[in-house]
């Protein structure tokens, strides 16, 4: 053997043995222990979301569950506190009430909520405020630009969590495809803000607002979702400035979410707006701070 091939092979063995010894991951490195040890808000998340609902709410920001797509930073503590109550106080328990036990979210909601701070900008200058993963998980994004006024809840979070619900129930039991003839072609797809730049506008072609023109499933969820978190007078507006041929075609697939949410779940619209309206009153009254 060359003296060469002699050092080589000294070389490599000793590689070797560095590569099989047992040693403690560098203070720097990337890869962290999956164990976290518990705040007091891990213990009130278990007593207030896992016990009763056995939902999961996830307020440190994990790779695995977060978009890859997207640029995003975590949710701050205090804010997710805020955030985890008001869900609670304005989304989960209105359902509670309503249907009279804590079964109907055990049952349908997500397992998974999954808080992150930033937006999530999409490519049409628009930005994605929550999404639904096959019934299994909702995300929330924007949580560290929270407000606690109840016009800007409903914008950027509540709307947002009913619509995103909606879709989960449709999934689970479908509406009536006569909802879908009533836009029929008018649908825009990934165009729909483009094509709206308003409410208004929109509501007189037929759609409670721009993203409901992207696509029936769409629609009917953003009909159910802002009915919900808003007013009866905030309706009546609608239907009035949307004109006589928009305002047919609202009132028309807005009996289809209400017929489908009296029939397929025994919940009443109205009677559900009206818990979350009187809630929405009382948001200044809540502790969003102590646990």
């Amino acid at each position: 053997m060359t003296k060469s091939l002699k050092y080589f092979a000294v070389l490599l063995g000793v590689l070797l043995l560095a590569s099989c010894s047992e040693k403690p991951l560098d203070p720097q490195s990337q890869i962290f222990d999956s164990i976290v040890e518990k705040n007091e808000f891990d213990f009130w998340l278990e007593e207030n979301y896992i016990a009763p609902y056995n939902i999961d709410l996830k307020y440190r920001m994990e790779r695995n569950e977060s978009d890859r797509n997207y640029y995003l930073v975590p949710a701050e503590y205090s804010k997710s506190i805020k955030m985890a109550k008001l869900m609670l106080y304005l989304c989960l328990e209105p359902y509670d009430i309503i249907t009279g036990s804590k079964e109907f979210i055990r049952s349908y909601y997500p397992k998974m909520l999954h808080l992150i701070g930033s937006p999530a900008y999409r490519n049409n200058n628009t930005i994605v405020l929550g999404t639904a993963e096959g019934g299994l998980k909702i995300t929330m994004y924007m949580v560290n630009s929270l407000r606690l006024d109840p016009e800007y809840l409903n914008q950027y979070y509540f709307k947002t969590m009913h619509h995103e619900f909606g879709h989960i129930l449709n999934q689970t039991k479908p509406y009536s495809t006569d909802f879908d003839m009533i836009s029929g072609s008018k649908y825009v797809t990934d165009s729909w803000n483009s094509v709206y730049k308003n409410d208004s506008q929109a509501q007189k072609d037929g759609f409670i607002s721009p993203y409901a023109a992207s696509q029936p499933g769409e629609d009917f969820v953003e009909l159910l979702s802002i009915y919900v978190t808003n007013p009866a007078s905030y309706w009546d507006n609608v239907i009035k400035n949307a004109g006589a041929d928009g305002a047919a075609k609202i009132n028309a697939k807005f009996d289809i979410v209400y017929n489908y949410m009296m029939n397929s779940w025994n919940i009443d619209l109205d009677e559900l707006r009206d818990i979350i309206q009187e809630r929405q009153g009382k948001i200044g009254e809540l502790d969003l701070d102590n646990l």
